[in-house]
């Protein structure tokens, strides 16, 4: 029998492996006003139990279909974590899963999340699950759960990764997108608020190539650091969108515009016999998107598959009432265009057409 290579002490406990389940206990306590504060109808927020507990019957609901979704954040966690602003990340986290569920018709119930780290920072935790908390509250959605897992050995010292996984209902007669989708129906745009959360991997090359650091001030963003400009969290459509499904029937797709950008996410939602024609010159190609293709050299194709360009949502509408829904979403407070409309396919070309270009 192979022997120990050195004689272990009779004492050894979990923290000397490192994991302290004292830390994980203070953060559970740390944060249960957190929870607290995103309670809604139908959920009671309480940390501390073996699962989160949600009374879908209280929300009003009458034929109601469940709709599921999860997500992470990508490598922009690692800007987050060199930087030291968790913040931002946590926003994130709740966004990209509650924009995919509105894009159903869905209204976002509740959120859980996972937060796995070689050592636990209380500090940096708390900072992340606050910013959670913010992006539950700005998509109505109760955060009722979630795991904090300390794995030494599988991250490295303080970094850490999310997942996050959010749960809605929608009426089964009103699940989007519609079956009516066609030509002749009006694209919208709703602007975003910078990369959102993805093509991270590439930004941070580009970064690296232009010998910026993080601390420095941004050229892309007056007042701001490249570290804020980039975390700048993702925009939550959920409360707009819902407002305006409430009025306006003639709605009938969104497409939550994440990685693949407009290139691989419009078709997601358009019947195989129709073509998304969309005018770039209409597209608010942000400053920190001219950056970006600028100093990366980067392809306007490659542009148009990897980030979202200043458009984090697409709205496709009857074209009678392309105006008013647009009126609507001003006045929600989101940044509307026209992008474009559809028309029949011919064959096998691809279902999204583009004509002008990002930088006219």
């Amino acid at each position: 029998m192979a022997q120990p290579k050195q004689a272990l002490p009779n004492t050894l406990t979990y923290a000397d492996a490192g994991v302290d389940i004292t830390a994980g206990n203070d953060l559970v306590e740390l944060i249960k006003p957190l929870a607290k504060s995103t309670r809604r109808k139908g959920s009671n927020p309480s940390l501390g139990g073996f699962g989160g507990l949600f009374d879908l019957k209280a929300c009003g609901f009458k034929d109601p279909v469940l709709v599921a979704a999860n997500d992470g954040v990508g490598t922009k966690l690692k800007l987050a974590i060199d930087a030291k602003m968790h913040r931002g990340v946590g926003i994130d986290l709740v966004a990209m899963s509650v924009n995919d569920l509105v894009v159903q018709g869905a209204e976002p119930l509740f959120f859980l999340d996972y937060y796995a780290t070689g050592k636990l920072d209380i500090l940096a935790a708390r900072d992340v699950i606050a910013g959670i908390a913010d992006g539950c509250k700005q998509a109505g959605c109760a955060l009722v759960g979630g795991e904090t897992a300390e794995m030494p050995g599988m991250y490295h010292g303080g970094d850490y990764d999310l997942a996050g996984f959010a749960v809605g209902a929608v009426e089964r007669k009103k699940i989007l997108p519609a079956q009516d989708v066609k030509a002749g129906d009006v694209i919208l745009g709703l602007g975003s608020t910078g990369p959102h959360s993805n093509g991270y991997s590439l930004i941070r090359k580009i970064v690296d190539v232009s010998g910026l650091k993080l601390n420095d001030a941004a050229p892309f963003a007056k007042g701001q650091t490249v570290a804020q400009a980039l975390l700048t969290p993702t925009r939550i459509y959920v409360k707009s969108i819902l407002k305006m499904l409430k009025k306006h029937s003639s709605i009938k797709a969104f497409a939550h515009i994440t990685g693949g950008g407009f290139t691989e996410n419009i078709p997601r939602v358009l019947p195989k016999a129709t073509v998304a024609e969309i005018d770039l010159t209409q597209v608010p190609f942000l400053p920190v998107f001219q950056w970006l293709q600028k100093t990366g050299g980067v392809a306007e194709a490659e542009m148009l598959r990897t980030f979202n360009c200043g458009i984090g949502m697409i709205v496709v509408v009857k074209a009678k009432d392309a105006k008013a829904v647009a009126t609507g979403f001003k006045r929600a407070g989101e940044t509307v265009v026209v992008l474009g409309t559809l028309r029949k396919r011919k064959g096998k070309e691809a279902q999204v057409a583009y004509s002008g270009s990002l930088s006219e």
